[in-house]
């Protein structure tokens, strides 16, 4: 992903902590995808935001990248929450959190990575999710 586009999500989104050292996280690298998921991701990272703030706790993603061809999104609680919720209320948020990261990775292998054009799974000795265009030119 171009930097400027690192740089928008991580101004945005409380979540992302580039600054880390990479024994606590891996944001370092920053996003280990193509431009062309930035929406696919926003959109993610929106519906997430929404979560936390509403139910008023944190989170730290600790890396976001393609792999296989796909988005793969990791993400931990912060160890405050524990002091603050209770083990269901903290199963119900991972469920649903967990729930917005699969559909999102679901739908990254129909977006080209490149581009964000619709794309497909492409087997060209490496996975890679793109569209008819990007993947002449790969």
């Amino acid at each position: 992903m171009t930097k400027d586009l690192e740089k928008k999500l991580f101004d945005r989104f409380s979540f992302f902590h580039p600054e880390e050292s990479l024994s606590q996280s891996l944001m370092a690298f920053g996003f280990e995808c193509g431009s062309g998921w930035f929406n696919l991701i926003w959109s993610l990272c929106e519906d997430i935001d929404r979560i936390i703030k509403k139910e008023n706790f944190s989170i730290k993603v600790v890396q976001v990248k393609e792999k296989f061809g796909g988005l793969r999104f990791y993400w931990i609680f912060k160890e405050s929450n524990y002091d603050i919720l209770d083990d269901d209320k903290i199963d119900e948020i991972f469920d649903k959190i967990e729930s917005l990261i699969n559909k999102a990775e679901e739908r990254s292998y129909q977006v080209c990575e490149v581009c964000g054009a619709k794309g497909s799974l492409r087997k060209n000795g490496w996975l890679k999710t793109l569209c008819d265009n990007c993947n002449k030119e790969n």
